[in-house]
Formats: C-alpha cells, structure tokens, sequence
C-alpha cells in the first residue's frame, strides 16, 4: 500500500510545477479571449484529455524506447533525476516561464486558436519539461514484484497523471476565477514552494540510479 501511494504522490508531486496549471491559466484566458464561454470549456476538457494522453505514452514507453538505444535504467534514471532536479532549481530561483510557454503567449493570437492540440496542450501545457520528467518517473517502475503488485503501482502511477489533468481543467475552465482569487503572487508562492519538492523528488531519482550502478561495480 506503501508503494502505491507514492507512486501516485511521486507522479502528481513532480509533474504539478512543471505542467503549472494555475500558472498557465492566466495564458490559456488571453489566448481563448474571442471564445465563447462553451467553446473555452470544450477547449479546457480537449487539453485536460491530449495532456493526460502525452504524458501516459511518456510515463509507459519512455524508458523502453530509451533503452531500445543501448541506454539502460540506472543510467537514464541518474541523467532524468539531474535533469529533474534542474528544473526545479530553476523554477526555485527565477519563476520564469520556460521558453516555449513565453513562445506561445508570444506569437499566438486568440483568433488562431482553432483545436485544443496546437498550441494549448503542447507546447503550452505539456512541453519538453513535462514529457521528459514523465519518462524520467516512468524508469522507477517497479523491478522484481509480483505483477498484482506491479499493476496496482501502475496504476496509482496513471491515476496520478488523471489527478494532473483535472487541475489542467479545473484551472483552464476557471481561468479567470483562478487569476482572480490566487493572483500573481499567489502562483508565484504556490510555484516556488512545488519547485522545492521537484528538487527533491530530482535527487531522490539520481540517488536511485547511482545506487543502483555503485552496485554493479566489482567489490
């Protein structure tokens, strides 16, 4: 019951400040301002729906495509967790949006916004980050358990990335209440407190790997 937990802990905890939801809100509201209200939600759900759906084909078969290349697991689990630890150092000390979401806010007019694919779920809302801490969670399955045990660790993996598609939802379809009530220094705080655990959840991976190759060194 331990592991199960986690891995839903795990997947929501690491996935959160870097899909930001709240933080893009503010984006999605500008972007769909020409929309009508039932056109704004049909587009919050088309998100909520082609994010989950990314990051599951990341979260399952990112670290046996990896390891089709000749790379293995404790190594690509070392590379994530640096990565993943990274990121989070950098939401900790700047804030800023990633390139891609100040790309979009940038070049994307409300009036091109025609499907909720391009550019509302990717790159807006699941980008490179996203998919690469998704792959990076997705080398921790567990190795050596009975198979129940395995798809029910599975599975609280993959509820986790539907609790993550909610808060795109609920934050994209109350866009505007959400800026309202938490404000910028409310995201801001919300932002910065997730990015610590992120920094966490980055080393613990590391630290998994590393382990795991110190293991396989001659005694």
């Amino acid at each position: 019951m331990t592991e199960i937990v986690s891995a839903f802990v795990l997947v929501f905890a690491a996935l959160f400040p870097i899909v930001n939801p709240l933080g893009s809100a503010p984006i999605f509201l500008s972007l769909t301002a020409d929309c009508k209200p039932a056109e704004r939600d049909r587009l919050a759900l088309g998100v909520a729906v082609n994010g989950f759906f990314l990051l599951l084909g990341s979260l399952l078969f990112g670290s046996a495509i990896l390891e089709f290349f000749g790379l293995t697991v404790p190594v690509v689990r070392v590379a994530g967790g640096l990565i993943v630890a990274s990121m989070g150092w950098k939401l900790l000390n700047e804030g800023s949006e990633p390139p891609e979401r100040q790309a979009v806010k940038a070049e994307a007019p409300a009036t091109s916004i025609g499907d909720s694919f391009y550019p509302l779920t990717l790159p807006l809302t699941v980008g490179p980050g996203s998919i690469s801490v998704a792959l990076t969670i997705g080398t921790r399955r567990p190795e050596g358990e009975a198979w129940p045990q395995t798809i029910m660790v599975v599975a609280a993996a993959i509820l986790g990335l539907f609790a993550i598609a909610v808060t795109i939802y609920l934050s994209y379809r109350y866009a505007g209440a959400l800026a309202r009530m938490l404000g910028k220094t409310g995201v801001n705080v919300l932002v910065r407190l997730s990015a610590f655990i992120l920094i966490c959840i980055g080393i613990q991976i590391a630290w998994t790997g590393l382990s795991a190759l110190i293991a396989t060194l001659p005694h």
